[in-house]
C-alpha cells in the first residue's frame, strides 16, 4: 500500500501537479483500493477537520502583518539601527545583515518576506563593501533561516497544530537556537572578512546611533508584542497574530504613511492567495495523514528500516535526517504535514520532549529553504536579484555546514533549546 501511495505521488509530481494533487491522489486512491469499508464522507471529515484548529488562524494574520511589513519602511529601518552599531568592525556590514535576518524574521515569521526586505535593502551594500556576490546572496538566504526560528514562526505554528504541541513552547523554544546560530554565522562573517581583507565602514557617532533607534522604536514594537505579550500572560499566539496585524496597519498606514489605504486591498488579495495554497495543502496532508495512521502504515515504516526501540538519539538523528532531505526537494509545509505523523509513533516510544523535536525539525525545514536542488528562499533570491541559479547556491555550502554543526549541536545539547521553555513553563 505505502509503496502504491508513493509511486503516484511521484507520477503526479513528474507530470507537473501541484503538490495538494499528488496528496489527495495518494490517500483517496489507498482508501478505495485498500480501506473500501469506510466512507468517502469520512476522507473530507479529515480534510475539513484539519483546517480547524483556532491556531491555524495565525497564520494568514502573520503573513497578511509580513507583506504590510515588506512593502513600508519597516526593514530599513531595523537594518539601519544594525549598521549604526556593528558596521564599523570587521565583518560588521556581513554580522548585520545576519542580525537584521533576524529581527525581520521576529517581524513576520517568513524566510522569503525576509530575503525581500533585508536583501534587497543590503545586498547593494555589501557588493559595494567588496564583500563576493556569491557570500553575499548566500548570507541572505540562509541568514532568512532565522524567522522559522525566532517567533513568530508559521513552521512552528504548523507542526504545534499537527503534533498538538503547545505553540507557546515552540516560539519560546526556537530563541536559543536562532541566537546561537546569530552567533555562529557572526563568528564566520568576521573570519571571512579578514580573510579577504573587507574594509570597515566609517564608525556612527553616539548622536547617530540614537537616531536611528528612535527611527526603529516602532518596529522593534513587534517582537515585543509577539514574545512578551505571549509569555507575559496578556494574549495567545492567534491574538498575538491579530494585533500584529493592526499594529502593522498603524505603522505603515498612519505613523510612516508608506503605504496608502487603497493599498490594502491589494496586500489582501496576495495574503488571500499565499493563505489559500497553504490552506488546501493542510486539508490534503491531513487526509493523507489520517490514511497513512488509520493503515498503520508509520509502525510498518518505522519496523522496517529497523527504528523500532532505537534510542533517543538515533531518532533523533533520524527525523533530521528524513526532514533535511525531504526538504531539499519538496515544499516545506508538506514536508512537515506527511512525515510529522510518520515519526509520531517513534517520537512518542523513544519519551523524546515534543518541543525539542518541533524545534529541530523547524531547523531542517528552515535549512530545507535555502538548500538546493529547490529550496524556496533560493527561487525567491533568482527572482528578486536577477541572478542565475547556479550563481545564488554558489555562496551557500559554507553557511550550509554551519547550520548543520548547530543541528549536531542541539542533539548533544537540548537544553540549548529547552531552557528557557524550562524556566517559562516547568
Amino acid at each position: 500500500m505505502s509503496l502504491v501511495m508513493l509511486g503516484i505521488m511521484i507520477v503526479l509530481l513528474l507530470a507537473g501537479f501541484p503538490m495538494m494533487m499528488p496528496l489527495l491522489a495518494a490517500a483517496m486512491l489507498a482508501f478505495v483500493l485498500y480501506l473500501p469499508d469506510l466512507s468517502l464522507q469520512q476522507v473530507v471529515q479529515q480534510m475539513i477537520g484539519g483546517v480547524k484548529p483556532a491556531a491555524l488562524i495565525a497564520v494568514p494574520m502573520f503573513i497578511l502583518a509580513a507583506d504590510i511589513i515588506t512593502r513600508g519602511h519597516s526593514a530599513d529601518r531595523l537594518v539601519d539601527v544594525v549598521m549604526r552599531f556593528m558596521g564599523h568592525i570587521r565583518g560588521g556590514l556581513a554580522v548585520s545583515v545576519t542580525v537584521a535576518c533576524a529581527l525581520f524574521g521576529a517581524v513576520c515569521g517568513s524566510t522569503q518576506a525576509t530575503v525581500v526586505a533585508v536583501g534587497g535593502a543590503m545586498r547593494p551594500r555589501m557588493l559595494k563593501a567588496g564583500y563576493n556576490d556569491g557570500f553575499s546572496i548566500g548570507l541572505i538566504i540562509n541568514a532568512a533561516d532565522l524567522a522559522y526560528l525566532i517567533p513568530p514562526s508559521i513552521g512552528m505554528i504548523i507542526y504545534g497544530v499537527i503534533s498538538g504541541t503547545s505553540i507557546s513552547e515552540l516560539f519560546i523554544a526556537g530563541l536559543g537556537p536562532g541566537l546561537l546560530i546569530i552567533v555562529l554565522f557572526s563568528i564566520y562573517c568576521i573570519w571571512y572578512a579578514k580573510r579577504h581583507n573587507i574594509p570597515v565602514e566609517p564608525k556612527a557617532s553616539w548622536g547617530e546611533r540614537l537616531a536611528s533607534i528612535r527611527r526603529a522604536i516602532w518596529p522593534m514594537g513587534f517582537p515585543a508584542i509577539v514574545v512578551g505579550g505571549i509569555y507575559g500572560g496578556i494574549f495567545s499566539p492567534t491574538e498575538a497574530a491579530a494585533i500584529c496585524v493592526l499594529y502593522a496597519l498603524v505603522l505603515e498606514v498612519i505613523v510612516f504613511r508608506s503605504i496608502k489605504p487603497r493599498d490594502i486591498f491589494e496586500i489582501a488579495l496576495s495574503t488571500g492567495a499565499v493563505t489559500s495554497v497553504v490552506f488546501i495543502l493542510i486539508a490534503a496532508g491531513a487526509a493523507f495523514s489520517w490514511v497513512l495512521s488509520y493503515a498503520q502504515i508509520p509502525q510498518q515504516l518505522i519496523a522496517s528500516i529497523g527504528l523500532e526501540g532505537a534510542s533517543p538519539v538515533m531518532t533523533l538523528v533520524a527525523i533530521n535526517i528524513a526532514f533535511f532531505i525531504g526538504c531539499m526537494f519538496v515544499d516545506s509545509i508538506v514536508v512537515i504535514l506527511i512525515l510529522v505523523p510518520i515519526f509520531a509513533p517513534l517520537i512518542k516510544t523513544a519519551g523524546l520532549d515534543p518541543v525539542l523535536v518541533g524545534v529541530l525539525i523547524t531547523l531542517q525545514v528552515a535549512i530545507g529553504a535555502a538548500t538546493p536542488p529547490f529550496g524556496c528562499n533560493i527561487f525567491t533570491a533568482v527572482a528578486v536579484f536577477r541572478r542565475p541559479f547556479i550563481d545564488v547556491i554558489r555562496g551557500v555550502p559554507p553557511f550550509l555546514v554551519i547550520l548543520l554543526f548547530a543541528t549536531v549541536l542541539l542533539v548533544t545539547f537540548p537544553q540549548i533549546s529547552l531552557f528557557l521553555r524550562d524556566i517559562a513553563f516547568r
